[in-house]
């Protein structure tokens, strides 16, 4: 390992740690006490983003539960960089904020296209007109309704200044890009998924209204992995499209292989280049969120993370090189796992010949036949068509999984997946 990998892994190892972010939490905690200031929470709305919906839903009775002030900020789409694949992000965001009301008891409904530009300007405007007013939560709750049911009145006026301005430029000044974000203590939370993290935060300082529920908003779903029997006697197959830069993928790695397991489906690798190495920005902003996101989650899960040797450009070719030829062994999984836990808890540089062949020894494969995979190019074909699939059935980024005609994008919607293949068994 090269003393820069050694000193990078170490400095990401610091900062994605849990006494990193418990530091700053007492040093936030003991400033705010010393100025006598109010818990604040921040939340910045994009009105036509689905998520928003379902988080205006879910603040409403937040703000009943904490002692907080909680500030509401109007915010647009985000920029071209930080929305890849903006129509297909569109489109899949309703879809899955559809099957993430059915499971938390919100409401919204998908009916196929994103609301008419001329109704999100008029929903802007009411929106902006309700920011500050006593009967705010109300009136927003129906504006959000409004528009999304295609009911709200199109506002044709000509526009006069941009609502969304002042909303932009603090969510900036405090360092996001995207809509339904929430901020307390220089900690971002999305929208009801990562609302229980903010919630246990703040019973942790005593924020919690003490007539308050016990249970959480919306905890995040877990898996039931309940073994059960072939429906129709054909092995279904758990599609995993997966990228070894991708640090949720490695999130998702033991939770997938234990889901195609438990419900006797066939564990399908589908590799992709990372989107970075296909042209698509990953600015530091949004890889710092990702990052630091990807830290709690797997505290949450108890997965090792944080000993990072980012094994983007050559590391992740070499890697696919080889696992195209453990795929054909038999070994396809047990490689993968290697690699992403090496590359991401491990500070294993995949990059060298001697970081490679820990991955590949403990995937239990010989390096002596590994080594000669390492000039091979034939998987970029195989990696193209997953592409090029994936692309097909609306998506572009990974961890995606598939099962028949169900495909979800991320490692916390794998509870999809096991409703999907808990159908085919019985």
């Amino acid at each position: 390992m090269s003393l820069k990998t050694l000193v990078v892994s170490r400095v990401a190892e610091a900062i994605t740690s849990a006494q990193r972010q418990d530091s700053a939490r007492d040093k936030f905690e003991k400033e705010r006490q010393r100025q006598g200031a109010r818990h604040r929470v921040d939340y910045f709305h994009q009105i036509d983003d689905p998520y928003g919906h379902l988080a205006l839903q879910a603040l409403d009775l937040f703000r009943s539960r904490y002692d907080v002030d909680l500030h509401v900020w109007l915010v647009g789409a985000p920029d071209d960089w930080a929305a890849p694949e903006r129509d297909r992000l569109i489109a899949y965001a309703r879809e899955d904020s559809a099957q993430l009301a059915r499971k938390s008891g919100f409401t919204f409904e998908d009916h196929g296209v994103q609301p008419a530009p001329e109704a999100v300007r008029a929903a802007q405007a009411q929106f902006a007109a309700a920011l500050g007013a006593e009967d705010f939560w109300p009136r927003a709750l129906s504006i959000s309704k409004a528009l999304w049911a295609g009911t709200i009145e199109p506002d044709t006026a000509p526009a006069t200044g941009d609502p969304c301005a002042k909303g932009d430029a603090e969510r900036a000044r405090l360092g996001h890009f995207m809509g339904a974000m929430l901020h307390y203590g220089g900690e971002w939370y999305w929208g009801i998924d990562r609302l229980h993290y903010l919630e246990t935060r703040l019973r942790g300082v005593g924020a919690q209204i003490s007539e308050a529920p016990d249970a959480l908003i919306f905890p995040a779903p877990g898996l039931h992995l309940a073994p059960a029997k072939l429906a129709t006697g054909t092995q279904p197959v758990l599609h995993w499209y997966l990228s070894f830069r991708s640090p949720y993928t490695y999130l998702s790695a033991h939770r997938a292989k234990a889901l195609a397991d438990a419900y006797g489906a066939e564990l399908r690798l589908r590799f992709v280049l990372p989107m970075v190495m296909r042209g698509l920005p990953v600015p530091p902003m949004k890889s710092r969120y990702f990052t630091l996101d990807n830290a709690r989650e797997a505290r949450r899960l108890d997965i090792p993370f944080g000993r990072i040797a980012d094994p983007v450009g050559k590391p992740v070719e070499r890697g696919y090189a080889i696992l195209a030829w453990a795929m054909q062994k038999g070994r396809g999984y047990e490689f993968v796992e290697s690699f992403l836990s090496a590359v991401w808890s491990q500070g294993v540089d995949a990059g060298s010949d001697s970081g490679m062949k820990q991955i590949v020894e403990i995937a239990g494969l010989p390096w002596s036949e590994a080594r000669e995979q390492l000039a091979r190019e034939n998987w970029r074909e195989e990696a193209e068509t997953n592409r090029l699939e994936l692309l097909e059935i609306g998506h572009w980024g990974v961890p995606c999984f598939r099962v028949n005609n169900v495909c979800v994008w991320g490692q916390d919607r794998l509870w999809v997946i096991e409703d999907a293949l808990k159908e085919l068994t019985s």
